[in-house]
């Protein structure tokens, strides 16, 4: 998870500068980002795009919802932005790159590696700090964007179809883009405004 390949197939940069410059890319053209800049064994800097975009939603989160954010002081804010950055978000990285290395191998016989999946996984939260905004159809459009980069994603490092990609993506993007960022909660509060449940 913590290799850093000094000399990536796709010339990423490093640095805030680099981070800054994934982020755009893969949001706005996400085939093309993960074509290039996902190289074979370099997780790290996937790691970190991963950890900063949960340190974003939860500092936007703190900052936008504070009803919804689990501290109610600035100290206890701050150590839960640091359980995030040091904790949770890797930890979630891994065992979500687990299930989605699991699901691949029901469902895609020749595929890339595990190292080309876990930045799959992270390159797809690009979206996801705008799910901090306490606006229901912003949360799930961002958890959707979310999960449709997770198939992108998948279809593309994996040179595999769109429907194998969704079939195989689906748990991981439940629990990451559903639970994880809430789009689930989002989503049931829409339909309860609209009076479908």
């Amino acid at each position: 998870m913590t290799t850093w390949v000094e000399d990536s197939r796709g010339g990423r940069e490093r640095g805030p500068r680099g981070i800054a410059r994934a982020w755009v890319e893969v949001l706005v053209r996400p085939r093309r980002f993960f074509e290039n800049a996902v190289a074979p064994g370099d997780q790290a800097p996937g790691l970190v795009f991963a950890v900063v975009m949960a340190v974003a939603y939860a500092l936007c989160l703190a900052l936008l919802a504070p009803a919804q954010f689990p501290a109610s002081s600035a100290l206890r804010a701050a150590v839960v932005v640091l359980l995030v950055a040091l904790l949770i978000a890797p930890a979630a990285l891994h065992l979500l790159a687990a299930l989605q290395t699991l699901c691949l191998l029901a469902v895609v016989r020749d595929r890339a590696g595990v190292s080309e999946t876990v930045q799959v996984l992270a390159y797809a939260t690009a979206p996801c700090p705008l799910a901090a905004v306490p606006v229901p159809k912003i949360r799930v459009a961002a958890c959707l964007y979310g999960a449709a980069l997770l198939v992108v994603g998948l279809a593309t490092v994996h040179r595999t179809t769109t429907g194998r990609a969704t079939l195989a993506g689906a748990l991981p993007a439940a629990l990451l883009f559903g639970y994880g960022f809430r789009g689930f909660d989002a989503l049931a509060t829409l339909l309860r405004a609209w009076y479908i449940i």
